[in-house]
C-alpha cells in the first residue's frame, strides 16, 4: 500500500497537478501510512512534509462539533431545545424574502426557532455566499464582510428556509462555535486546546499560528482558466479575529488531524487511552440527524473558490452531527455510513468506524472540489482500501 500510494502521490506533482501533497491513513490502532511530496510553495525550495502546516478551513467544524458535543454531555448545552436561550441573535434572524425594486432585500420572521441539531446538520436555514447567490446579494445590498474576515458583522445573514425545512451549507457551525463559548466560559481555541487538542495531543493546531506552525506553513494557490496554479501569499485567516471561525479557521497538520480522526475510530478515546467523548455520543453523532433532508449539490456562485461541489454524485447522502454520512458504499472503498468532509483549500477526510479505517489528505488550492485534486483525494483513498 505504501508503494502505491507513494506512486500515486509522486505522479501527481511530477505532472504537475499539485504543488505539494501530504496523506496521511490510519487503523483504529495506528498510523498506516504518511507521505508528503512536492512544495509548500510553487517555485520555492521547502518540501511539503507530513508536518507542514495547512489551514484545513471547513475540517474544523467536525471540531467545534465534538466541542458542543461534549458540552451535551454535561448538560451545558442541548441539542433540541431553542438555541436562542444560549445566543440571544439566533432569536431574531428573520427568513430572506425576496429583494424590492431597489435591490432591497426583503424578511419575514422564521416559523420555529434555530436549534443546536439544526446548526450541526446545515438545516438551520443558514448559506454560504460561496454557493447562495441570493446570499451574495443580500451581502452586497447590507454590507455584510465575508465570513473569513473573521468579523462579527459576517454572521448577519438571513435564513433561506425556516429552520428544519432542508439542508444547505452555510455558517451554521460558526454559531455552534459561539455557543460552545457561551456555555463553557472560554475563547472557542482555548476550550479546545484544553479538552481536544491537549488530551489528543494535536499540538500543531489553532486558530492562531505560534511561530513554530508559521514556519511550517503551506502557501494558497490559485488554479486560473488555463489550469496553472500561481500562489498567493496573502490568503490568511486573520489571527487577531473578532471572532475564532468555528466552521473555517483552524491551522493544523495532516498527521494532528488523523488523531482526531482515529479517536472517532475508537468511540471517543485518544491514543493513550483518555475518553474525549463517550461511545455513545461517538454513535449519536455518527448517524443520520436531520431526517429525510438530504445532502445536495453545491452549485458554485463564486468560481474562483469553488467549483459545483458534489462528493459521490449518485449516492445518497446525508448529515450526521457535523459530517456528511454516505448511505451506499462509496466507489473508492469506503463503508456505507461513512463519515467525511473536507475544506476549502482542498483538504479532505474520512472516518469509516465499519472497516476501521480513516484518512486525511491536504492540498492547497482554491477552487474548492478542484479538478486534479479532488481526484487525486479519491484515489489515494482508493489505493488505502487497496482498490
Amino acid at each position: 500500500m505504501k508503494a502505491e500510494a507513494d506512486k500515486v502521490l509522486k505522479d501527481a506533482v511530477a505532472r504537475g497537478d499539485v504543488p505539494g501533497v501530504v496523506a496521511v491513513a490510519t487503523d483504529a490502532k495506528g498510523t498506516t501510512y504518511e507521505g508528503g511530496f512536492g512544495k509548500r510553495t510553487l517555485g520555492e525550495s521547502a518540501d511539503m512534509t507530513p508536518d507542514t502546516v495547512v489551514w484545513i478551513a471547513s475540517m474544523t467544524k467536525a471540531v467545534t462539533g465534538a466541542a458542543a458535543m461534549q458540552l451535551v454531555e454535561q448538560g451545558k448545552l442541548s441539542l433540541d431545545s431553542p438555541a436562542k436561550a444560549v445566543i440571544p441573535a439566533l432569536g431574531k434572524v428573520e427568513v430572506l424574502d425576496g429583494f424590492d425594486d431597489k435591490g432591497k432585500p426583503k424578511t419575514r420572521k422564521a416559523r420555529g426557532d434555530i436549534t443546536l441539531r439544526h446548526l450541526l446538520t446545515h438545516t438551520a436555514g443558514f448559506g454560504y455566499d460561496i454557493w447562495s447567490p441570493e446570499i451574495a446579494k443580500y451581502m452586497e445590498a447590507m454590507e455584510v464582510p465575508g465570513i473569513i474576515s473573521c468579523q462579527d458583522k459576517a454572521l448577519t445573514t438571513p435564513l433561506l428556509f425556516d429552520p428544519g425545512e432542508r439542508w444547505f451549507y452555510g455558517i451554521n457551525i460558526d454559531f455552534a462555535g459561539k455557543m460552545v463559548e457561551a456555555a463553557s466560559g472560554q475563547k472557542l481555541g482555548a476550550y479546545m486546546q484544553a479538552n481536544l487538542f491537549g488530551p489528543l495531543g494535536m499540538d500543531s493546531t489553532a486558530f492562531r499560528m505560534s511561530d513554530g506552525m508559521r514556519a511550517r506553513r503551506a502557501t494558497i494557490h490559485h488554479r486560473g482558466e488555463d489550469g496553472k496554479l500561481v500562489p498567493d501569499p496573502t490568503i490568511e485567516i486573520p489571527q487577531e479575529p473578532e471572532f475564532e471561525m468555528g466552521g473555517g479557521g483552524l491551522y493544523s497538520t495532516a498527521g494532528d488531524y488523523l488523531k482526531f480522526v482515529r479517536m472517532m475510530l475508537n468511540q471517543g478515546k485518544s491514543d493513550k487511552g483518555e475518553a474525549v467523548l463517550k461511545p455513545a455520543t461517538v454513535a449519536e453523532m455518527s448517524k443520520n440527524a436531520m431526517g429525510d433532508s438530504k445532502v445536495t449539490l453545491l452549485k458554485t456562485a463564486a468560481p474562483p473558490f469553488s467549483n459545483d461541489a458534489e462528493f459521490f454524485p449518485g449516492i445518497d447522502k446525508q448529515w450526521g452531527l457535523s459530517f456528511m454520512i454516505n448511505n451506499q458504499d462509496a466507489p473508492t472503498g469506503r463503508s456505507a455510513g461513512s463519515l467525511a468532509w473536507a475544506g476549502l483549500a482542498n483538504t479532505y477526510y474520512w472516518i469509516d468506524q465499519k472497516k476501521g479505517l480513516g484518512g486525511v489528505y491536504a492540498t492547497q488550492i482554491l477552487p474548492f472540489a478542484d479538478v486534479k485534486s479532488l481526484p487525486l483525494f479519491h484515489a489515494f483513498e482508493s489505493t488505502v482500501y487497496g482498490r
